[in-house]
């Protein structure tokens, strides 16, 4: 992986985990989650009429990723709704990658060097080792959403990697399916519960915009690097945003950080330089 890859991903891995934080620190979940990507969706729908439609073969690819991030917005509300930050969003971002690396690897002929194999397993060791930190019915219900948005991950990471090499134009590509996506989340919300929409959007629209904006950031930059290095070495370097999560988690949102934590922050460390030497 170029260096210039590299530092692309890190940066869609810090944008990631700056809108999670915005979702966790909101009292409700749902409608953070819901606000943060409807500003997304809002961003995008301003730039795309200066933007080439995504080619045809890529439609049906976008038509799969659309109703998968939705499943994804849901979980992650139900995640955060039930353990810490610095838990839940290592479990749900860092259990994908094996899953892609295998998948892809078989799907799309994405050939992983032994280095690469390493970083990815390195990363998901860490990330699973979080698991024993579990202890309470809470944080258990939190680990179970966690888990099921990993597998949700995996599955529009290669479903988006596949789409985005045959749409010709990344940042179409990503535009279009958030835009999409974003646009049932606000007509549910304002359906279903206006009022309490509009006064959460009135009090809290700052943070909101800001994560918007970095939900469109990462998911753009994650999906213009899977044109440019194999999807499931991407993948797994972009979950180092764990690393930015569990720092915003201890320092800002105040999360008691133990020694498993830290622990499993270095195997994750130790992955990404497997995956920048690959």
């Amino acid at each position: 992986m170029s260096i210039g890859v590299f530092g692309i991903v890190l940066l869609a891995a810090l944008a990631h985990a700056f809108w999670n934080a915005v979702v966790k620190s909101g009292h409700d979940k749902l409608l953070s989650v819901i606000l943060v990507m409807g500003t997304s969706g809002v961003i995008a729908a301003a730039v795309l009429p200066f933007l080439a439609l995504p080619d045809p073969a890529s439609w049906p690819y976008m038509a799969v990723s659309l109703f998968l991030e939705l499943g994804y917005f849901v979980l992650i509300s139900g995640a955060y709704g039930a353990a810490d930050m610095s838990q839940a969003y290592p479990l749900m971002r860092g259990t994908a990658p094996v899953l892609v690396a295998i998948v892809g690897t078989i799907w799309l002929d994405d050939r992983l060097s032994l280095s690469a194999w390493i970083g990815v397993m390195l990363i998901c060791a860490g990330i699973l080792s979080l698991t024993l930190a579990a202890r309470q019915s809470a944080a258990r219900r939190g680990i179970a959403y966690a888990m099921a948005n990993a597998v949700v991950i995996a599955a529009y990471t290669l479903v988006d990697g596949k789409g985005v090499r045959l749409s010709g134009s990344p940042a179409a590509y990503a535009f279009w399916v958030l835009l999409l996506a974003a646009a049932p989340l606000l007509c549910w919300a304002i359906a279903a519960r206006r009022t309490a929409l509009l006064r959460y959007a009135l009090a809290n629209y700052p943070r909101l915009l800001a994560g918007g904006g970095g939900a469109l950031a990462s998911y753009t930059l994650a999906l213009w690097a899977m044109t440019r290095a194999p999807i499931a070495v991407v993948a797994a370097l972009r979950e180092t945003s764990i690393l930015f999560g569990m720092a915003i988690a201890a320092l800002v949102l105040k999360e008691q950080t133990g020694r498993q934590r830290l622990v499993a922050a270095g195997l994750i460390t130790l992955g990404a330089i497997a995956l920048r030497l690959a």
